[in-house]
C-alpha cells in the first residue's frame, strides 16, 4: 500500500497565525486566545477563540467566493507556497486535487443578508449565495490554484476536516491524485455560537475539559491545510479509523463503543498496538457527555496509560475545521527540534466519576523523549466518528 506524507502544513487559530507562533503557545498552555465576546451572540458572552490576524483579499475575479472562511484558508495556503510550487511544477493540473471540511462556510455572510432583508434593506452588494455554499472552499482554492482534479468539500459535522485528510489519502493511493491539499477551515458565526447555546453546550467561562467541574464548549475558529503526497516527507499519515454509531442526533453512544471502534480500526489500518502510540489528542470539548464517553473508550483500548491531552482549552471548538486543526498541532509536535508534549490545560479538578486517563495536565512530568506517533480524535453530531494516527518519518 502506498504511504502518504504530510509534507507541510499550514493553520492559524486562536493560538496564533503560523506554524512556530502556534507551536510556542500550544507547548506553553497559552489561553490567551480565548477572548470573552458577545459578538455572535449579544447579551450571551461567552469564551471565544478568534483569528487575529490581517487576512489576504480574495482576488476581484474570485468576488463570489468573497468571506472570511476562504480568506481563513488563503491564509493557511501561503504558508504552504514553497513546498506547493516544488511538489507541483511537472505534476499536471488534472492531477492535483482539494478536499477540504468545514461547517459554517460562508454563513455569515448570509446572516448578514438575512439582517437586511428583515429591516427591508437590499443585501449588500458583496452579497452572493455562493459564499454560504458549503462546496465553496474547495471550488475557490481549485480556482485560485488553476488545478483541475477532483475538488471536494465534506461537512460531517467535527470530524469534517479529518475525513477531508482521509479522502485525500485514498485519492493518492488510488492513483487519482499525485498531490491534494487537504483540510479545513470554519470561521465564527450566530448560527454556531447561539445553536450550540440553546443546546445548553457553551461556556460561560473558559472550558474546563475532562474537569468536575466542566460545563460546556468554547467556540473557535481556524484553518489547517496539509500538503499530502507519496513524496516522502516530515511525517506520514498511517492510520485511519472511522465508525458512524448514530446513536443520536447531538449526543454520543454514552458507553464509548463507536469511539473504541474508530481508534481501533485506525490502529489496524497503520499495524500498530495501542502501546505503540506516544500522544492522543482528545476530541476533549468538555461537555458533560462527551467526555466520560471518552474517558471511558480511552481507558477502554489504552488501559488509560498513553499520555493525552485536549487542546480544544487553547484553541476552542473550531467545528468542521477541528479534526485538520489537531491533527496540525500532532504535526507540529512531531516535528519539533525538542520533546513536545501538548499540556492539558483545565482548572487541575479531574473528575472522580470518570475512568483514569492519562492527563498530560502537570500532575505528573512529561515523557523526556519526543513523541514518534501521535493518535487524534474527531467525535462528531450524529456518532460521525473518526481517529488519524500520525507518525514522524526518518
Amino acid at each position: 500500500m502506498t504511504d502518504v506524507y504530510l509534507n507541510q502544513v499550514g493553520l492559524l487559530c486562536a493560538l496564533g497565525n503560523d506554524r512556530e507562533t502556534v507551536r510556542q503557545r500550544l507547548l506553553a498552555g497559552d489561553r490567551s486566545g480565548l477572548q470573552l465576546s458577545d459578538q455572535w451572540h449579544p447579551e450571551h458572552p461567552s469564551p471565544v477563540g478568534q483569528v487575529h490576524a490581517t487576512l489576504p483579499d480574495i482576488p476581484t475575479a474570485l468576488a463570489r467566493f468573497a468571506c472570511r472562511n476562504n480568506q481563513l484558508l488563503m491564509a493557511a495556503l501561503d504558508q504552504l507556497r514553497p513546498q506547493w510550487n516544488g511538489l507541483t511544477q511537472s505534476i499536471p493540473p488534472s492531477r492535483i486535487g482539494i478536499v477540504l471540511g468545514t461547517s459554517t462556510s460562508g454563513v455569515d455572510n448570509g446572516e448578514q443578508a438575512m439582517k437586511a432583508w428583515r429591516t427591508q434593506q437590499a443585501a449588500p452588494d458583496s452579497y452572493h449565495y455562493q459564499q454560504q455554499e458549503l462546496g465553496n472552499g474547495a471550488d475557490f482554492l481549485a480556482r485560485l490554484l488553476g488545478v483541475a482534479g477532483p475538488a471536494l468539500t465534506l461537512s460531517t459535522a467535527c470530524s469534517s476536516s479529518g475525513r477531508a485528510l482521509a479522502t485525500a489519502r485514498s485519492l493518492i493511493r488510488k492513483g487519482v491524485c499525485d498531490v491534494v491539499i487537504a483540510g479545513g477551515a470554519d470561521s465564527l458565526c450566530g448560527l454556531t455560537l447561539q445553536g450550540f447555546s440553546s443546546l445548553g453546550a457553551v461556556s460561560p467561562t473558559p472550558c474546563n475539559p475532562f474537569s468536575a467541574n466542566r460545563d460546556g464548549i468554547n467556540i473557535g475558529e481556524g484553518a489547517a491545510l496539509f500538503l499530502l503526497s507519496a513524496t516522502p516527507g516530515p511525517v506520514r499519515l498511517s492510520g485511519v479509523g472511522a465508525s458512524s454509531d448514530a446513536h443520536h442526533i447531538s449526543g454520543p453512544d454514552p458507553h464509548g463503543r463507536g469511539a473504541v471502534a474508530a481508534m481501533a480500526a485506525a490502529l489496524h489500518d497503520a499495524g500498530l498496538a495501542p502501546d505503540d502510540i506516544d500522544y492522543l489528542n482528545l476530541h476533549g470539548t468538555a461537555t458533560s457527555q462527551n467526555d466520560i464517553m471518552e474517558a471511558r473508550a480511552v481507558h477502554e483500548l489504552f488501559a488509560g496509560q498513553v499520555p493525552c491531552s485536549a487542546t480544544k482549552a487553547l484553541t476552542g471548538h473550531c467545528l468542521g475545521a477541528a479534526a485538520a486543526l489537531e491533527a496540525a498541532l500532532c504535526w507540529l509536535s512531531l516535528t519539533a527540534d525538542q520533546p513536545a508534549w501538548p499540556p492539558h490545560c483545565y482548572d487541575g479538578q479531574r473528575d472522580p466519576a470518570l475512568p483514569p486517563i492519562n492527563l498530560l495536565d502537570g500532575s505528573q512530568p512529561a515523557p523526556a523523549t519526543a513523541p514518534r506517533r501521535c493518535q487524534s480524535n474527531a467525535f462528531a453530531f450524529g456518532g460521525n466518528n473518526l481517529s488519524l494516527i500520525l507518525e514522524t518519518c526518518p
